[in-house]
């Protein structure tokens, strides 16, 4: 079990995985092995099932074969210990725009079960150029406002896993320097990143998965 993982970092492994939606084959036979410091580049076209893999990853739904865990622990043997350890930022901001920023970091950590620690929410929102909106409705807020106070979540969050999907988006230049420079402060403290990205983001060093590459799988789950 990974009642310890706190104190033991552990690396991030998924082996020989296969993802359908639908009825049809996205993706098989892959693998990665993420360990601690460490990101992951996941790229392609669209619906070559980069949003898929971090699905999977964030244990939203299961692989159709494969499997995925922390050292040799399965996902599937403790999802709450990997819940804990991990947070997940898909497309949409997930913002509650009758809340104020503040107000915004305080539920999602309250409904992640997590202390929301005042000195954590400042730290996450000043990273994120925010600080001085932390009372203001989120229906106020620009779009690349919104987008920077989704990912204060993840700084907030103190897990040890981010899975970002194409985190940058709507985000200007200065914006995406300062995601940058948190990113790399999240993996120097041992943190792993794995981000679903078109380009517009640098992770130095990060291990590189190109969905294009791979050959393309068969039709079907179920076919011949």
């Amino acid at each position: 079990m990974l009642r310890h993982a706190e104190d033991n970092p552990l690396a991030f492994i998924g082996r020989d995985l296969a993802c359908v939606r639908g009825e049809r084959l996205v993706f098989s036979g892959l693998s990665f092995r993420l360990e601690p410091g460490q990101a992951l580049v996941v790229s392609g076209a669209n619906g070559s099932g980069k949003s898929s893999l971090l699905r999977l990853m964030a244990g939203l739904v299961p692989p159709e074969t494969g499997w995925l865990g922390w050292g040799e622990v399965g996902l599937d043997a403790d999802p709450d210990a990997h819940r804990a350890l991990t947070t997940y930022l898909g497309h949409l901001d997930a913002v509650k725009l009758a809340f104020t920023a503040g107000e915004n970091l305080r539920f999602w950590l309250a409904y992640a079960g997590r202390e929301a620690n005042p000195s954590a929410l400042a730290a996450a929102l000043d990273a994120t150029g925010l600080s001085h909106l932390i009372d203001m409705p989120a229906r106020f807020l620009s779009q690349g406002q919104r987008r920077r106070l989704a990912l204060s979540r993840i700084l907030a969050s103190g897990t040890r896993l981010w899975l970002l999907d194409e985190p940058t988006n709507g985000l200007d230049a200065a914006s995406v320097a300062a995601i940058e420079a948190v990113l790399a402060r999240h993996r120097n403290g041992g943190g792993m990143v794995a981000a679903a990205l078109h380009g517009g983001l640098a992770l130095p060093g990060a291990l590189r998965l190109d969905l294009a590459s791979r050959p393309p799988p068969g039709p079907s789950a179920g076919g011949p």
